[in-house]
């Protein structure tokens, strides 16, 4: 699989000494304060990394991941990924890395490091709850009172679960498309006013993990394989990947919790039967489809 990739090797083992340019304490990373945080501007093609963490002595490069496309599958409930999603942030390397290309990541300068972007749910809220098909009496009451109403869109907004140094980033198994790449530690948002401003999937001290990979998932059955792509890599100063697909299909979704806000110990069930929660590792699947840019943090500084 290695040789299939070869012609890249070169690039990304320069983007990997580019990680390791600069060998500052751990303890420095995410020390940099909202207050001591500055405004960046990079110009030309470093345009895009202006939320790069710079301000962080501990940052050697700089990330921008788009999610263009693709999908996230809950139990039952299939959400196309229709709005971009943007992961963005800093990198350097781990000083003890468990395989080799582990970089350490470091927060968006705003704080902003996954976007929270919501997607629509199909089929709304009528699509995501069927009252006439719950035979509890009580629920059923309830699911008509709470959800027969005019407003029935719903979106589903994934969401970061816990800081940005929880996420895992690996270049070389990216373009390698062996092993994780990216894991994120996520919580998804469901979203509609009769189901409160609480109702989520996972939840920081409970996430939904996914370790995604360019390469070829071992899903626990009924899944079965499903394979990602490195992309196609263009270098200038900066290196983009585009058409990008990083998938995995083996996390767990635990119960819905919060869901119509002081009735969700009636509402929070009604959810977890339309979606078949909690669902157990291999009925779930994220497949995100878009572009890598990565850039080196003195580089981009320089462009100010």
């Amino acid at each position: 699989m290695i040789d299939e990739y070869r012609p890249h090797r070169a690039h990304w083992r320069r983007w990997l000494t580019v990680l390791a340019v600069s060998v500052v304490p751990i303890a420095v990373l995410g020390t940099a304060a909202p207050a001591l945080a500055t405004t960046h501007h990079p110009t030309g093609e470093f345009t895009p990394f202006a939320d790069c963490p710079l301000s962080n002595p501990a940052t050697t490069a700089c990330i921008v991941a788009t999610t263009e496309g693709g999908e996230i599958v809950i139990g039952k409930e299939d959400v196309p990924i229709t709005h971009t999603i943007t992961l963005q942030g800093g990198a350097r390397p781990k000083e003890n890395p468990k395989e080799e290309g582990e970089a350490e990541f470091i927060g968006a300068e705003d704080g902003n490091t996954l976007s929270k972007s919501p997607q629509k749910v199909p089929g709304g809220l009528s699509g995501l709850v069927k009252c006439n098909e719950i035979s509890n009496i009580i629920e059923r009451i309830s699911c008509e009172v709470f959800f027969e109403n005019g407003a029935t869109g719903v979106n589903a907004t994934t969401e970061l679960a816990g800081p940005a140094s929880s996420i895992g980033l690996n270049v070389e198994n990216e373009v390698f498309a062996q092993g994780t790449a990216l894991s994120l530690p996520v919580k998804v948002h469901l979203e509609n006013p009769f189901l409160g401003s609480g109702c989520f999937v996972g939840s920081n001290s409970h996430p939904i993990v996914i370790n995604l990979t360019s390469g070829t998932t071992s899903p626990p059955p009924p899944n079965k394989p499903i394979s990602g792509s490195p992309g196609e890599e263009e270098v200038t100063n900066i290196i983009t990947v585009k058409n990008n697909v990083l998938v995995n299909n083996s996390f767990a979704a635990p119960v819905a919790e919060g869901c119509g806000g002081l009735f969700s110990f009636l509402i929070d069930p009604i959810v977890d039967s339309r979606l078949g929660l909690p669902s157990a590792a291999g009925h779930n699947a994220a497949i995100l489809k878009g572009t890598l840019k990565l850039a080196e943090a003195e580089a981009v500084k320089a462009s100010e």
